[in-house]
């Protein structure tokens, strides 16, 4: 992995990046919140209902990349507004996805953190937009992208002067097909082998079902994961995307409950 630099282990120990108060690569973080931002009401009840079983950061998509062009694609500005809204309201830290370089700078607007999706992954135009900001980018694998395809995206973004990078493994595709993706938890302690970048993982869309989230949540704690990104949603059934994916409030709870406990086990393995 020669050309990457910047983001290499070599470098630097380990990057602390923060966002309000939160030191993330330091303390282990929670990001939780829907698929997509339905309506205000919404926003709030499922964003109070993470804080309170201890979520850390809220997420919730305006701009929604969807298979089919006739799926809810988002409420665009009007969704930024109500993020932004029920951030402060909660004292939660916020996070979305953006799609276009032209978007870039009005989304930091109103977001803590832009998030770079499994399909903009190596849509270079918008790593190098996202790299002039000031704003913490949340870079997910994309879903064929070996771990040097995946660390070069981020290379792009510290070559433009953001050295913000949290990556995020949220499964790869392979010939499996009971779960949505597979999810890559070696990718945890191989990135922290070639990488000072923190990194998360996203147990939601890697399987694609609710039964398996809780188990994989756990094991990528084990693995070495510097937090975790569910989707919650305080009423799934209705949910507008991925409602088979989404935890109810009461379960992520119980999760977070465990995750925590877990992770404080490890501290003190240590």
């Amino acid at each position: 992995m020669d050309n990457i630099k910047l983001v290499s282990r070599a470098t630097k120990e380990r990057t602390i990046i923060e966002v309000g108060e939160l030191k993330i690569g330091q303390k282990f973080i929670l990001i939780a919140g829907p698929c997509s931002i339905e309506s205000e009401e919404q926003m709030l009840k499922t964003a109070y209902a993470v804080k309170q079983a201890g979520a850390n950061i809220l997420r919730g998509g305006a701009f929604k990349p969807r298979t089919s062009p006739y799926a809810f694609q988002g409420l665009g500005l009007k969704g930024l507004k109500i993020l932004e809204k029920i951030g402060k309201e909660t004292g939660l830290p916020v996070v979305t996805e953006v799609l276009d370089t032209r978007d870039v700078s009005w989304v930091c607007e109103y977001v803590d953190i832009l998030q770079i999706g499994a399909r903009n992954m190596q849509n270079f135009s918008l790593l190098k937009e996202v790299g002039k900001t000031n704003k913490p980018v949340l870079l997910k694998r994309g879903m064929y992208s070996t771990l040097a395809e995946w660390l070069n995206c981020a290379e792009y973004i510290l070559n433009e002067g953001n050295p913000n990078v949290i990556l995020c493994e949220r499964g790869i595709r392979t010939f499996e097909t009971y779960t949505r993706n597979t999810l890559d938890l070696s990718a945890v302690p191989a990135i922290k082998e070639l990488s000072h970048l923190p990194i998360i993982v996203d147990p939601t869309h890697s399987t694609g079902k609710v039964s398996l989230i809780p188990p994989m949540s756990l094991a990528a704690v084990v693995a070495g994961a510097d937090g975790l990104i569910i989707e919650v949603h305080h009423n799934p059934a209705e949910a507008l995307s991925d409602k088979d994916q989404a935890l109810r409030p009461e379960e992520f709870a119980v999760l977070a409950q465990q995750v925590m406990n877990l992770k404080k086990y490890m501290e003190d393995l240590a």
